[in-house]
């Protein structure tokens, strides 16, 4: 099993990586003319389709790994180093490339259904999250540590939803500046455990780093 904080690292990593409040002016843009009952289906779908893209990472991402010969700690570094750029983005109060494009947003908007592409997919459920989740079930051991990983990409989709719920009101509250603060702190969240994930991959790699 897992340190105790362990799991409260987990939860927080995965929350603040995937990261709703800041996904809340894509949300009210895309969803921009839609009545409340379709803006609700949209917070629906996205939630159910990003923990659905989390759980299958957790579960068949040692396959992936062993399919492609890539050894965890080798994954860890770049894992992180993907974390680590998403962070410094977070921190400038701007999302990173590695989520989503201008171009990707431009198209977005002309598609009738947004719920999944890019709302879901890249946006939030993106190449980061699937990288922490495929990075943390290497190391779950007991039934334990599995269903605290699948609980956590359900928490994460729960928190998601009622992100989106209450998108408006937040926007509303928050504004743009509360909105980028908060964006700033969870990048410098997000930064630390990027350090962790490639100082820890290091030391896998290159034992004698240790010493």
């Amino acid at each position: 099993m897992l340190e105790p904080n362990d799991y409260i690292k987990i939860l927080i990593s995965l929350l603040v990586i995937i990261d709703p409040p800041g996904a809340i002016p894509m949300f009210t843009t895309l969803t921009n003319g839609l009545t409340d009952r379709e803006r609700r289906r949209v917070a629906l779908y996205s939630s159910v389709a990003v923990g659905i893209v989390l759980i299958i990472s957790c579960l068949i991402g040692r396959q992936i790994l062993q399919l492609f010969g890539i050894s965890i700690a080798s994954f860890r570094i770049g894992g992180g180093i993907l974390l680590l750029l998403m962070g410094i983005a977070m921190m400038h109060a701007r999302q990173s490339g590695t989520r989503h494009t201008p171009e990707e947003d431009r198209e977005a908007e002309e598609k009738e259904h947004v719920a999944i592409v890019p709302l879901a997919i890249p946006l939030l459920a993106g190449p980061g999250a699937i990288s922490t989740m495929i990075i943390y079930s290497q190391e779950a051991h007991g039934l334990f540590d599995w269903g605290f990983l699948l609980g956590s990409s359900v928490v994460a989709a729960l928190a998601i939803w009622i992100t989106f719920l209450l998108a408006i009101p937040i926007a509303k509250w928050l504004g743009t500046t509360g909105i980028n603060v908060a964006k700033r702190i969870m990048g410098l969240i997000l930064t630390a455990v990027a350090v962790e994930f490639i100082a820890k991959g290091l030391l896998e790699l290159f034992p004698g780093l240790a010493h």
